[in-house]
Formats: structure tokens, sequence, C-alpha cells
């Protein structure tokens, strides 16, 4: 057991990997010399050189779009955009390309890159530099998508993500990298896709992912003090999605909650209580409930962001509403 930061495990994620496959490189802006806009990347220009440390001006369309074509040459590029908000000026490169390129050569060629990036709120970035997007990125057929909560996620799905024939977007949230676990790098890890159950209880199923992981521990806690017992399933990677292990626990318990930091309207917690509701209505007592942010842009304010997404009391009073 290594004691990291979910910073340090990213990094040492990337380490390991370009260790061990020389087509891994990293491409972005201040990704070299300066690290990484996060220090992810801090210290692996002086490891591996500048020509797998590469940093580029200041465009993220040139950025993906070099990565794209290095994947189909054969290399497995990592790139990074400062902030996931920055995403829409790709999305030709990624979503008409990266994500379409196996369905236009008929499976003979794929594009083995991943794309990093974070989101979400919590640093007072204020509107530009703090949105949750990844439903932009869950509606793009072709794409995968992993939102890691934990220090082993961070390091586990990481190196997974590299090792994935189609392009991956790896989200990391910009509240976490300061998040101290020990952590097993040498652990047997879970199937790629697969949902982690981290809490069991028999009153109800609370799904979620990212740093909403941990804001619903707590609310579980709150519950128990109520005498409310929740399970709580981390999503893990929203593309594979787990619905096996989803409706399992929803047959168990009947009631279900689904908490995203994105917005409402048309968002993951919008997706996912619509596909329960349809596969699962059979077992359930009451409608799903969704808990997500404010259909509002983020304010630098600290109070007013963090009043415009979940946080572990009003989750706690949502859930607890239901069996009022």
């Amino acid at each position: 057991m290594v004691p990291m930061t979910y910073r340090d495990a990213l990094r040492q994620a990337l380490h390991d990997a370009m260790s061990e496959d020389d087509s891994i490189f990293i491409i972005g802006e201040e990704v070299g010399r300066y690290g990484g806009a996060y220090g992810v990347t801090k210290g692996l220009i002086d490891d591996f050189g500048e020509q797998r440390v590469i940093d580029t001006p200041i465009s993220e369309a040139a950025i993906v779009g070099a990565a794209v074509g290095a994947a189909m040459s054969g290399m497995r590029p990592v790139a990074e955009l400062m902030y996931v908000d920055f995403v829409g000026m790709t999305m030709d490169q990624l979503g008409n390309q990266a994500a379409k390129i196996r369905y236009m050569f008929g499976g003979q060629i794929g594009v083995p890159m991943v794309l990093r990036t974070q989101g979400g709120t919590g640093r007072s970035a204020g509107a530009q530099h703090s949105q949750s997007l990844e439903a932009y990125i869950m509606h793009t057929p072709g794409l995968r998508l992993v939102m890691p909560a934990t220090v082993a996620d961070a390091y586990h799905l990481l190196r997974q993500a590299l090792t994935q024939p189609d392009p991956v977007v790896f989200i990391e949230h910009k509240a976490l990298y300061t998040l101290k676990e020990d952590v097993d790098l040498a652990e047997e890890v879970a199937p790629w896709g697969q949902a982690a159950v981290r809490r069991r209880g028999d009153d109800v199923v609370i799904v979620t992912y990212s740093r909403q992981l941990h804001y619903t521990m707590q609310a579980a806690q709150i519950l128990d003090e109520s005498g409310i017992s929740a399970t709580v399933i981390d999503l893990r990677t929203l593309n594979p999605l787990d619905f096996d292990t989803l409706r399992v626990e929803i047959e168990k318990v009947g009631r279900v909650v689904v908490v995203s930091e994105g917005v409402m309207t048309a968002g993951v917690a919008a997706e996912l209580s619509a596909r329960i509701s349809e596969e699962c209505f059979d077992y359930l007592y009451d409608p799903v409930i969704r808990i997500a942010g404010e259909d509002i842009p983020i304010s630098v304010s600290q109070e007013l962001e963090a009043s415009s997404v979940p946080s572990a009391e009003s989750i706690a009073a949502t859930v607890g509403r239901l069996f009022e």
C-alpha cells in the first residue's frame, strides 16, 4: 500500500505506462516544463524527454487533431485539455473523427488515444472553467468515458484506459487532486467498465460518480442517523455503463436516487433515471429521483458555486423526503 494523492496516482499511472510502452506520449498545453495545469505531468519530461512529453500552442483543436492522427498511425497519445469546458473546440476532431473512425473504416482501424481533462466546481473558477460536461461525451457514440472518484481508481482506470483500442475521455475532478489515500498499485482490479458498490443498505440505492461519490457517502452517514440505510454505487465509467450492477441492487431495494454534478436538464442523471424507469419499473416503489446541478452558469462566488451543485446535506434531505 502506497500513500498518494489523486494527482500523484495519475502521474504514477502515466509514468508506469510510458515506461512499459514506447508508443505512449503526452501532448498538450504546458504539460512539459510547467508540469501541467494541475501538476499531473510534473517531472515526466525529465524522465521521457521532449519527444514524448510535448508542449503545444494554445489550440485545443490542434492538440486533439494531432492525437487522433498519431493514434491512427500506431501511436498511443495522451492528449490533455486544461478544462473540459473547452471540449467544444475539439468536437470535430473528437466527435466526428476519433469517435467515428472505427465505423467509417469497417473496423480495420481504431483511435487508441486518451483525452485527459478536468471538470467540476470547487475552485471559484467561474462559468467558463467549472462545468461538468460529461453528458456531451456520453451522448457521442464511439467515445469511452471514465470519471474516477478515488485515488485507486485514478491510477488503475488510467492504466486500463491506456490499453483500450478506442478513444477514451478521462475526466478528473478539479476538487479531488489533493485527495489522499493508500493505494495498492499491484492489486487485481475490477474489469473495465464495472461499477463499484461502495456501501450496502436496505432502503434506497443512490447512484453517482466522480466527486459526488464522496458527498453521497457523507449523506449516507447522515441518513443512517435517521434510520435510513443506503446502498451507494460508484459508476466509475459512464461508457461503458455497468447497468447490470445497478439492476441487481435496484431489484433488492426498490427506491433509487441518481446524483450528478452536471446540470439537471438532459444530463447524465436524466439518462440514468429514464433507463432505470424503463428497465426496472416492476421493482420500483417510487419514481426515480434526480439530484443534479442547477440549470445556471457556475458563479465565481464560493457560496453561490457551492449552492448550485449537490452537497451531502442536500442529498440527505432529498433522500429523506422519500420516507416521509
